[in-house]
């Protein structure tokens, strides 16, 4: 029979709609229920697209024997992490405070006051060195909790208290020039010059890293920071956790070199790495980022774009269970589908082997170089395409993330403009329609949708702030004055629900009126994605150059506030603050206003075109009539003898209108 889950919006927990354990979702029943019974809550944290939460699942939810354990001793509470993020950053807080490392699956015992007594990650179905099987750990939990619950409890309670003390906000610091330059120092003795990127394996795209050091470079001239920033980018675009067949990024490489991918695609990666690569071919004229870009975008509308215009989660990292089913092959499999010729050359291209580059001989496909014959390149690539179109597909997870397709939106509007793509325009305006329309009730974000369908938890402050942030880039490619109204009707709810009114520039990553967890997350780390309060600054600082002189003062007092809390971070480890730092080089910058005016789209195509490719990384960059309405940065902005012009400013301080090309270059590269 389903258990409680099966009425669920997200498909993680769909997928266990079906098992033998009485789940219940998170709420205020299941604590309550837990009370009544007066027995802990397993807490069990995970999301579609993780491997080894599907490990676990199969080999002890879908247990008989397990689940009896669980249901005989536990409140058994399944909640994922995605639709959640307040709930998995308390607990991952705990978890890696008990056992000094994370990840998914989470595995934790509550009291029923929902405080964590014991927490892990992933257990086996037997014992493995210096690991309990996970029917030992529940048989012996639920014998503590019987024999010694005053102490399981007085344990939990300080383990609450030391938590609440030890997430406190960062001390406010600078992040000055001098901060600035020291990152970029600290960030090349991190480095990895052989394989580009930065640490060890397991690898992970430093996106928002490189982000910043393309702006540093374009304020500075810094070759260090272009050379840290292009090493990375060509590794990662040439390795095998790029899909070199369909475009796209896998979630993080196993090993230093690129090569091997933890296979999931999650949304979020591939629209910052979107933004990444337009960038710098933008800045550089890169042939290789700009198909990167180009093929990254294309993935992202044909395989996460959902039938109501917003982008699914992710797709699963596994195949019926095998990870890298859908995506690896061997010479043989090569020279089946193509013939030995351009099978044998396939394989030497890729970098194919007899032993293979990933498991039972297997390789993924690396692209060491361009390919000498780009039509053959080309034909082979389409067959390999279609071929692999006929193999088992991993699953997707079609729920909309608010703060996700904020990045996604930011992406193909920014990318569109540099790259002269107005379909990418398209699909992120109908993105952000979605987000407006689906997923705002009563002027409050809600986190996620499926079909169509808005879910129940609220959203968080990414959400606020990516989602503002996005429909600020789309204002700047379209000019259109809503999605400007509504960015500041996001950021205007942030300022009120999410600071702590007591200390200045401190944002919480759930609002005043959410619910009451442990304790109240404020994670100011940038990691996989952006963290809330630096894609806030982000926001607040282009809605200062976007918005009416009323507001602007507002929100770049509010983004210099937040800022100023990101300073230790960026200096003590800067690959943790890659957002902050971009942040701060674009307020160092000014940020840089161009605003380009003109009768009509045609006339300003040429000044506009020279202002997206010149303008500094962080810059605000708007067309249109003179002085239309609802759009501030074009009031005051006449045409030049009846010509179009450019107006090119910095922070308070405007440079003379130019009508040349030329002109705006020299502007811009001042």
């Amino acid at each position: 029979m389903p258990n409680r889950l099966a009425s669920a919006t997200s498909p993680y927990l769909l997928q266990h709609a079906e098992n033998p354990v009485d789940w219940w979702p998170w709420g205020p029943d299941a604590l309550a229920e837990a009370h009544r019974r007066n027995v802990p809550i397993l807490l069990s944290i995970g999301y579609a697209a993780c491997h080894w939460c599907h490990v676990m699942a199969h080999e002890s939810f879908e247990d008989e024997e397990t689940a009896a354990l669980m249901n005989a001793n536990f409140v058994n509470i399944k909640v994922d992490r995605e639709e959640r993020p307040d709930i998995d950053a308390v607990y991952m807080t705990a978890t890696q405070a008990m056992t000094g490392q994370g990840g998914w699956p989470m595995t934790c015992f509550l009291t029923p006051e929902g405080e964590p007594f014991h927490c892990g990650t992933y257990y086996p179905p037997a014992p493995r060195p210096g690991m309990p099987s996970f029917q030992h750990l529940l048989v012996a939990v639920a014998q503590a909790w019987t024999e010694r619950p005053e102490e399981l409890r007085e344990g939990a309670g300080q383990i609450a208290a030391h938590l609440a003390e030890q997430t406190g906000p960062l001390q406010q610091s600078t992040v000055d020039v001098e901060a600035l330059r020291g990152a970029v120092s600290k960030l090349r003795s991190d480095a990895d010059p052989q394989h580009g990127g930065f640490g060890g394996a397991p690898k992970f795209p430093p996106s928002m890293v490189l982000e910043f050091l393309l702006r540093h470079q374009e304020r500075t001239g810094s070759a260090d920071a272009l050379s840290l920033a292009e090493a990375c980018a060509e590794a990662m675009a040439r390795g095998g956790i790029y899909d070199q067949l369909a475009g796209g990024f896998a979630r993080y490489s196993v090993d230093a070199a690129w090569v091997v991918p933890h296979f999931e695609k999650m949304l979020y990666d591939n629209a910052l790495l979107l933004r990444v690569y337009a960038h710098l071919a933008r800045r550089t004229g890169s042939a290789l980022a700009s198909r990167v870009a180009a093929e990254t975008a294309d993935f992202l509308l044909r395989e996460l774009r959902t039938p109501e215009g917003g982008f699914a989660a992710s797709l699963d990292a596994d195949t019926e269970g095998v990870e890298g089913l859908t995506y690896v092959w061997t010479p043989e499999q090569l020279t089946e589908v193509l013939g030995q010729d351009d099978g044998t050359w396939a394989a030497a291209l890729f970098e194919v082997t007899e032993a293979g580059t990933f498991e039972q001989g297997s390789s993924t496909l690396q692209l060491p170089q361009d390919p000498a014959d780009p039509e053959r390149w080309e034909r082979i690539r389409a067959e390999l395409l279609a071929a692999r179109a006929q193999r088992p597909q991993p699953a997707r997870d079609d729920k909309v993330i608010a703060a996700w397709n904020g990045l996604a939106i930011t992406a193909l509007a920014e990318a569109g403009i540099a790259l002269g793509r107005l379909d990418w325009i398209e699909a992120a305006t109908d993105a952000a329609r979605l987000l407006l329309d689906t997923h705002t009730i009563e002027g409050r974000l809600r986190r996620s949708s499926r079909a169509g369908e808005v879910g129940e938890a609220a959203g968080v402050l990414e959400d606020y702030s990516c989602l503002a942030e996005g429909l600020l880039a789309l204002h700047q490619a379209t000019a259109e004055p809503r999605w400007l109204d509504d960015a500041t009707a996001l950021l205007d709810v942030a300022l009120t629900r999410f600071a702590d009114p007591e200390q200045e520039g401190v944002f919480y990553d759930t609002a005043d009126d959410a619910e009451a967890l442990v304790h109240r997350p404020s994670d100011p780390t940038d990691n996989a994605s952006p963290a809330g309060a630096s894609s806030l600054a982000a926001a607040l600082l282009a809605a200062s150059a976007l918005a009416g002189h009323e507001q602007a003062d507002a929100y770049r007092v509010a983004a210099e506030q937040a800022l100023s809390r990101a300073g230790a971070l960026a200096a003590k480890v800067p690959r943790f603050a890659g957002n902050w730092l971009s942040v701060a080089e674009a307020m160092q910058s000014g940020p840089v206003q161009v605003a380009v005016v003109g009768p009509d789209a045609r006339s300003r195509a040429d000044l506009l075109a020279e202002a997206a490719r010149a303008a500094h990384g962080g810059a605000v960059v708007l067309a249109g009539t003179p002085d239309a309405d609802g759009v501030p940065l074009l009031a005051g902005r006449p045409l030049v003898e009846g010509g179009p012009a450019a107006y090119v400013c910095r922070g308070y301080v405007c440079d003379r209108p130019v009508t040349t090309t030329a002109d705006l270059a020299a502007a811009l590269a001042r």
